[in-house]
């Protein structure tokens, strides 16, 4: 007999995680890889040699990483005149914020 979830609104996958814990496994892993990237990337600039295109690191951004974003943001002194970063690392908090709060507070 299996058991179900208490919460009839709870998405449960594999049986192991449920969406929600799911989000926010997402948005933690692609955080501490974007904030990986914008230390390579800083490294590189430094050093002159190629770098990680702006692309990839807005798009990780938007796709969850903010939250790293943002710390490597500030820790590397990375991107900081670079307005755009800043619109796309709040745009993003924002969104996913949203979705967090639609998840655990519908």
């Amino acid at each position: 007999m299996t058991m179900l979830p208490q919460a009839t609104n709870d998405i449960i996958i594999t049986g192991l995680f449920s969406l929600k814990e799911l989000w926010l496994i997402w948005l933690a892993v692609s955080s501490v890889i974007l904030l990986c990237l914008m230390y390579i990337d800083k490294a590189k600039a430094i050093k002159g040699k190629w770098r990680i295109s702006e692309k990839t690191l807005l798009l990780l951004s938007a796709l969850g990483g903010f939250l790293g974003g943002i710390i490597g943001m500030y820790l590397f002194r990375h991107k900081t005149k670079k307005w755009y970063f800043h619109a796309v690392f709040i745009l993003s908090a924002i969104a996913h914020l949203s979705i967090i709060f639609i998840l655990y507070f519908k």
